[in-house]
């Protein structure tokens, strides 16, 4: 399943080069062994992208915590279930920024514009302006949701979710958007403390002519 954003990737001609500076050594793919090397392989083959991600690198410390972290990547971020590609990678975007996680901001941002995402609609979670016009309506009660998710979950209540019914999401799709609120929130956390760089992805992605936004 080689994801369409890694796909670009590897047709920019972009590689990893030297090894990630971070506050906390990395397992870079050069010294990889064992589980680990060979998790890495899955990667590359799995997914198409050239290079091991830096977030990858960090959890590749605790080889288990590896597999299983590249598993529900698989099923939870990279697939559409209950809520589509473009809405989990408008949440992580958005958790993302409002940690202040340049790493997981920019490559989901990323993520955002590859899978339908306008440049208007990622401006506006980039402002924390929810309440933009480039955003549907229904878009806006379900990030002003995830917001609460990453600021203040033990604040929310049964009427939080009777928001986000009224405004056509299911109880199912609300479910998964705090999976991936919370999840991203752990990834922010992760990726800082490491010390991760931005990937600087958002500059692979070319705008089309006549960008307008998609859904």
């Amino acid at each position: 399943m080689v994801l369409p954003e890694y796909e670009k990737i590897a047709n920019s001609g972009r590689r990893s080069g030297a090894p990630t500076h971070a506050n906390i050594g990395l397992v870079e793919e050069s010294a990889a062994t064992g589980e680990v090397a060979a998790l890495y392989h899955h990667f590359h083959t799995h997914f198409g992208r050239p290079d091991i991600p830096g977030i990858l690198k960090c959890f590749a410390t605790h080889p288990p915590l590896l597999e299983h972290m590249m598993d529900l990547s698989e099923q939870l971020i990279f697939a559409d279930g209950s809520l589509c590609r473009k809405h989990k990678e408008m949440i992580a975007t958005l958790v993302s920024v409002q940690n202040a996680c340049p790493y997981c901001a920019d490559s989901h941002g990323y993520f955002l514009r590859v899978h339908g995402g306008s440049s208007q609609a990622l401006d506006a979670i980039r402002t924390n302006d929810l309440r933009s016009p480039d955003l549907s309506v229904a878009e806006q009660v379900l990030l002003a949701f995830a917001r609460k998710v990453n600021f203040s979950s033990d604040e929310i209540v049964r009427t939080d979710v009777e928001l986000l019914l009224n405004a056509g999401w299911s109880e199912l799709q609300v479910a998964e958007a705090v999976h991936v609120a919370a999840l991203f929130s752990t990834f922010n956390r992760v990726a800082n403390a490491f010390g991760l760089a931005s990937q600087g992805l958002l500059s692979l992605y070319e705008e089309p002519a006549g960008d307008a936004q998609a859904g």
